[in-house]
């Protein structure tokens, strides 16, 4: 005779429970909260639930309670995070933690004069962001600072040419003008055009995160999103799996979870969260398709001087070195964007290829 037993089934948890979920997983399931990846995973959570207005379940932000309680003595200990403590303090105060010790951070954080520790334009940008939010200090765009980060987002070239480190402070600086959505952020038509150029690269490298990133600056400003990369980073983040298990490595897919949903909402969809396990909780990296960016700079690489900024008289040339999977990624490039064109132009940089710098440039005679 056998032994007949039944499984219930697991409690599906609507999306606001699984909201909770989430908070208390990156919470408690990843890093210790004396970890500064504990503070950077935290604050990226936050900053994105906060600026999309997320509604959250009562009891959601609990987890965090103790650490908002001594956020004080945090910062006074660790003042060399106080961008991440004060992002942290910020959005847990507007998601509607009971507490006003924002004012205070932000206080403390201007008196100290934190800010002048920072060597980045970026990184200054970020603090006056948030110290901006608590009617602190001079806006993002103001005097000498806003006027170089508008010169860098104006130079379109620096963004046609692969450097990831360019392409995410260009998405970043329009991230603090806008206030990730808070005010409107006005930017010039190279910027725009450099955010299309930073998108192409993604694109034909097949960087969904930095596209997502991209897509969501251009919403912010305003700009239409190439309706291709609204489709890529919809698969990528359909591609996301969410699960449990201890031994699995921490470079996941965290924030390209994030930043995908993030981009999406912005952009009006309303993508469904799954549903979060318990235990140590990790995101899958979707497989790397095969990536045309690196033939076609092979390609350019070798022809050498004899390389032409003219896209349609260099396509067949570039065409030749790519698999067919790769030329497919490289059409739906081709016809996302009008800009594809003017975008190659940099890129192929055909004007470099005369031959080596005078010695009058070389010596700086």
């Amino acid at each position: 005779m056998s032994n007949i037993v039944t499984f219930q089934p697991l409690m599906q948890q609507n999306q606001e429970a699984r909201l909770s979920a989430l908070i208390t997983a990156i919470v408690e399931e990843r890093h210790g909260a004396n970890d500064v990846y504990w503070l950077k995973e935290v604050a990226e959570l936050l900053g994105i639930l906060a600026s999309s207005g997320a509604s959250l379940q009562s009891g959601a932000l609990d987890p965090l309670q103790e650490f908002y309680d001594r956020i004080e003595d945090r910062l006074h200990f660790f003042p060399q995070y106080y961008r991440f403590l004060l992002s942290i303090c910020l959005d847990l105060e507007d998601l509607g933690i009971n507490g006003r010790r924002g004012q205070a951070l932000c206080d403390w954080v201007a008196q100290h004069k934190s800010a002048q520790a920072e060597m980045s334009d970026l990184q200054r940008a970020e603090a006056r962001r948030l110290l901006c939010r608590r009617g602190v200090g001079a806006p993002v765009d103001a005097g000498q600072l806003g006027a170089r980060l508008h010169r860098f987002m104006s130079r379109p070239a620096t963004f046609a040419l692969p450097n990831k480190k360019a392409a995410y402070e260009l998405t970043h600086v329009v991230f603090y003008l806008s206030d990730y959505g808070r005010r409107k952020a006005v930017v010039s038509d190279d910027a725009l055009l450099g955010l299309h150029y930073a998108g192409i690269l993604a694109h034909l490298d097949q960087d969904m995160d930095l596209l997502a990133e991209v897509c969501a600056a251009l919403t912010l400003v305003k700009a239409l999103v190439p309706e291709v990369w609204t489709r890529a980073i919809t698969e990528s983040y359909r591609q996301i799996d969410l699960f449990a298990d201890q031994n699995a490595s921490l470079s996941d897919g965290y924030h390209l979870f994030l930043v995908t949903r993030w981009a999406l909402g912005l952009m009006g969809a309303q993508p469904e969260l799954a549903q979060i396990p318990a235990g140590q909780l990790r995101f899958s990296l979707p497989d790397l398709a095969v990536r045309p960016l690196h033939g076609m700079s092979e390609s350019l690489h070798d022809m050498g001087a004899a390389r032409q900024s003219d896209w349609q008289r260099m396509r067949g040339h570039v065409l030749a070195y790519l698999a067919p999977e790769a030329q497919v990624i490289l059409a739906d490039a081709e016809g996302a964007t009008p800009y594809f064109e003017t975008f190659f132009e940099c890129f192929s940089r055909a004007t470099f290829a005369a031959g080596p710098m005078p010695r009058s440039v070389r010596s700086g005679a």
